[in-house]
């Protein structure tokens, strides 16, 4: 049964005793982060933060709560669209890609019927009153860093969602990081901020499984992200109009922050342990948000990620939105723009930087204009790096896509790096200095980028029979040396 709001799926979660319900008193200030990556790097259940101590406010934390196992990332999202627990990846893929492809109109309701309405608060609102939490013990600050952001297009019915995080600055105010080349802070820097306009902004904390999918995923730019998730969980998603502004928020969000980005002023941002890893630094300017008003459940939950721990074999949110999220929506993206794409998936070993795509357009040309495409789309900006692989191979079996590279990827012929200074790209990554990271405003920076690919697909075309042939002989050998024929599971025709 999918699930309408965050508080029915912690409660799924409960009944199939993937919830870890923590009553004891426990800190916003590193120790709830510390328990949650605790829990993603043992594969252990999803911690829910029942009590937390110094919070001015009776709420609620809950860590990583998107994550999936180690084993299978699509797993609980797919729990929370009401899929069965034990599809295929394949079998995952296929079905999200069929409820993309039709979306739902969502529903609007009166304020009294929301339940982010339960509390308004429009003359006094202060973000301290709730127990953001101090993530990493080097963060400039403590963040709300699992999150819808809703904006509007001034000059059209367009209605945004985007993932951004915010750095609480004090109880009006956060800086939000906005980097040009995505949607939303393309609004902003490119519209409101050069008519000298502030952007009215809403940001829902603690939304629908369907509104975190959808806010994470390649939505072209006019298209409402409401729709794509009410085609995710085949019904319409309730919206419910601001206090302050005249956005429309999902109705059963656990807390909604409303505010403006005010056009010319900064506010330092960061540093922030990254998804790759690592600390990023130093502090950056960025946009400022002026809190108007603050409406939210009894007792809100608000969820968090730890970043840096979906490094590797470790699962979180971000992660596992990558596979369960970005991975079918981009695949249907590239079908639709023409390539011929079986699959797309991130590599198990990093949450966003590099991706397999296997398709069955392995021509060269064909390749690189597919990498093309994919490197200048603005959803795949924070992606560096492609392999391509057959058709026949999946993308998150990560023995057979190393097998691909091993046996089919040439280093003197088939890595290919661009080197395009417009190209772009996210001023994040660690082999940038400051000075090559440019500034937000474009997004790029002076350097050559490291955006590559490898083309790890069969290269003798005319006879695909050689690679099988190849394996087969390969293959015997082993078992001619004593090797158990499972083991590499050996097949008539060697693949």
């Amino acid at each position: 049964m999918t699930a309408h709001s965050l508080r029915e799926y912690l409660e799924t979660l409960d009944e199939h005793d993937e919830l870890n319900r923590i009553s004891t008193d426990v800190s916003w200030n590193l120790e709830a982060s510390a328990i949650t990556m605790a829990a993603n790097e043992a594969d252990e259940r999803i911690p829910l933060f029942e009590s937390v101590a110094g919070s001015n406010a009776h709420a609620r934390l809950v860590g990583d709560p998107y994550r999936g196992t180690q084993a299978r990332p699509w797993d609980r999202l797919a729990m929370a669209l009401g899929l069965p627990g034990d599809q295929s990846s394949d079998d995952y893929y296929d079905e999200i890609i069929r409820r993309l492809q039709s979306p739902v109109q969502p529903t609007t309701i009166a304020r009294s019927d929301a339940s982010c309405k339960e509390i308004v608060d429009t003359t006094d609102p202060d973000l301290f009153a709730f127990p953001w939490p101090f993530i990493h013990a080097g963060d400039g600050g403590r963040y709300s860093n699992l999150q819808t952001v809703v904006a509007s297009d001034p000059d059209s019915s367009w209605l945004d969602w985007s993932y951004h995080r915010a750095m609480i600055h004090d109880g009006t105010k956060a800086s939000l990081l906005f980097l040009a080349g995505e949607q939303t802070p393309n609004l902003y820097y490119y519209k409101y901020e050069r008519r000298n306009q502030a952007m009215p902004v809403a940001i829902a904390v603690g939304a629908e499984p369907a509104v975190e999918c959808a806010s994470v995923m390649w939505i072209p730019t006019g298209k409402d992200e409401a729709q794509y998730a009410g085609g995710l969980k085949e019904e319409p998603v309730e919206l419910v109009e601001c206090e302050t502004n005249d956005l429309l928020v999902p109705a059963t969000a656990e807390l909604v922050i409303e505010g403006h980005v005010v056009p010319d002023t900064r506010l330092d941002e960061g540093p922030f342990g990254e998804y790759f890893g690592y600390m990023h630094g130093p502090r950056r300017s960025m946009p400022v948000l002026q809190v108007d008003a603050i409406t939210h459940r009894s007792d809100p939950i608000l969820p968090f990620c730890v970043e840096g721990s979906g490094t590797g074999y470790t699962e979180n949110t971000t992660s596992s939105r990558e596979v369960a999220c970005v991975g079918p929506d981009a695949t249907l993206g590239l079908r639709a723009a023409g390539f011929d794409v079986t699959k797309l998936a991130p590599w198990p070993f990093t949450p966003r930087t590099v991706y397999v795509v296997a398709t069955d357009g392995t021509r060269p040309g064909h390749l690189h204009d597919l990498a093309n495409f994919i490197f200048t789309t603005w959803g795949m900006l924070h992606i560096d790096f492609f392999i391509f692989v057959d058709a026949d191979v999946d993308p998150l079996n990560t023995r057979a896509v190393l097998e691909a590279i091993a046996v089919r990827a040439d280093p003197n012929e088939d890595f290919h790096q661009f080197g395009v200074e417009t190209m772009p790209k996210v001023p994040l990554n660690i082999y940038q200095t400051p000075e090559e990271k440019g500034n937000a405003q474009t997004g790029t920076s002076k350097a050559k980028t490291a955006k590559a690919y490898i083309d790890a697909t069969r290269s003798d075309e005319s006879n695909p029979n050689v690679t099988a042939g190849t394996n087969q002989r390969a293959q015997e050998i082993l078992r001619e040396a004593g090797m158990e024929s499972h083991t590499f599971d050996l097949t008539e025709n060697g693949q």
